[in-house]
């Protein structure tokens, strides 16, 4: 359970550090991804996106 909780907030730090390159593709602006406003920067939340890249990495995985 320690692995899996790990593995979700090292996604989101990533997703949310690539979030500029990764909304050329769409990714980040589905319903469920969260952004707000709190100290001055924006943040953002992607769980829709980490969810749907979750599924196609394990899809490929899965496959090859």
């Amino acid at each position: 359970m320690i692995k899996w909780l790990l593995v979700v907030i090292v996604a989101l730090v990533l997703f949310s550090g690539l979030m500029p390159l990764l909304r050329r593709f769409g990714i980040g602006r589905l319903p469920g991804d969260f952004e707000f406003r709190a100290f001055g920067r924006d943040w953002s939340i992607p769980i829709t996106s980490t969810v749907l890249l979750s599924l196609l990495a394990a899809l490929l995985s899965r496959l090859l």
